[in-house]
């Protein structure tokens, strides 16, 4: 039987970036039930780093994590990790009071901009629809391959190890824990659960009460803008209702849906697309006639929609990492420092004690 200080279950960028903190303080594996890491989830995000987003504990791990994305570890990645992408959120007249509220909670982040020169910063708003505008201009998009890789390349130079298609199939605790997988067995004595969508399923094969884990779908899809988009802002209705952003020379949209799933290698659903199509054209000059490509994600959202980093409270040697919902990439870095240092009992990252799954017990 093989053995490790620190066993990580999924290779999502929560696994790989907490495998990569972890690295540093002992033999750390990195087991993973798909053949690609981060296939269901990391590698179908279209992530962007804003402040204005979620709750004040989120947005303190989002703002703690900016240092190590805009200054990586020398051979972290040799592309940058931020580049610019300002972002606006666009309401209608009936939307103005929310708009409001968001310039409320958000007041350091957004200024308020004049119609006019919303539509001059993205042309193809339609100027009968819009009513007001908020811009975060400091918002970055994030290259998450590169990120992910970073993560996952780091982990291998401390010496640690990703197994592929090596499915857990058994979990069992007595004085240490024996992970049973579809490559080998490994004794450990902390396990971290990272698994996103099947995370309360490995919880409940290793006997540990489940928290009652939410994934999901999020569809998006791409298509080619009528006009070169290229630097201009992600647009983002007040309500979530509809998103699109420069993707190259295509743009990148989304219905911003929240369907509820079973955990699964999920599939875009045709309807989903023809909403967002009707929402966006309802707010721009665009006739988007043509979907050049359609996919969707599970994002995992605990019922509070706050993220669970921390022992569990009643098992021995079981770590949470999950329930990060839409905000897993952004918030990596900071994500990983701060649960390596609960289980490492190093202080590192941010204080936690509000995230702790002890608060669904």
């Amino acid at each position: 039987m093989e053995a490790a200080d620190f066993v990580v279950i999924g290779a999502g960028i929560a696994g790989a970036s907490v495998a990569f903190e972890l690295a540093a303080h002992g033999r750390v594996v990195v087991v993973e039930r798909e053949a690609v890491p981060g296939y269901h989830t990391t590698g179908r995000s279209a992530a962007v780093f804003t402040e204005a987003y979620e709750s004040d504990d989120v947005r303190s791990l989002t703002r703690a994590s900016r240092p190590f994305l805009e200054h990586p570890p020398e051979g972290f990645t040799d592309v940058p990790i931020l580049t610019p992408l300002p972002v606006m959120f666009i309401a209608r007249e009936d939307q103005l009071r929310l708009l409001e509220e968001e310039l409320g909670r958000s007041a350091r982040l957004l200024q308020r901009i004049e119609t006019s020169e919303a539509i001059e910063l993205c042309p193809v708003l339609d100027p009968d629809y819009l009513a007001g505008a908020l811009l975060e201009s400091g918002a970055m998009s994030i290259d998450v391959h590169a990120l992910h890789q970073g993560f996952l390349r780091g982990l291998r130079r401390r010496g640690g190890q990703v197994r592929s298609n090596a499915e857990v199939t058994g979990l069992h605790h007595d004085t240490a824990w024996t992970v049973e997988t579809a490559d080998g067995t490994i004794q450990t004595p902390v396990v971290v659960n990272a698994s996103g969508a099947w995370a309360d399923q490995i919880a409940a094969l290793a006997g540990v009460r489940p928290l009652g884990l939410t994934p999901l779908r999020r569809t998006a899809f791409t298509f080619q803008p009528p006009v070169d988009m290229s630097g201009q802002p992600m647009v983002i209705d007040v309500e979530e209702s509809f998103y699109f952003k420069p993707d190259g020379v295509m743009l990148l949209a989304s219905p911003c849906d929240e369907t509820p799933m079973e955990p699964c290698d999920v599939r875009h659903e045709e309807i989903d697309v023809a909403i967002a199509i009707d929402r966006i054209q309802q707010a721009t000059t665009m006739h988007i006639r043509h979907v050049k490509t359609a996919w969707a994600g599970l994002r995992t959202f605990a019922p509070d929609r706050k993220p669970v980093v921390g022992w569990d409270p009643e098992v021995p040697g079981f770590f949470w990492l999950v329930g990060q919902g839409g905000f897993g990439i952004m918030t990596s870095p900071a994500m990983a420092q701060t649960a390596a240092g609960l289980i490492t009992e190093t202080p590192e990252g941010v204080d936690a004690t509000r995230l702790d799954p002890a608060r669904f017990v």
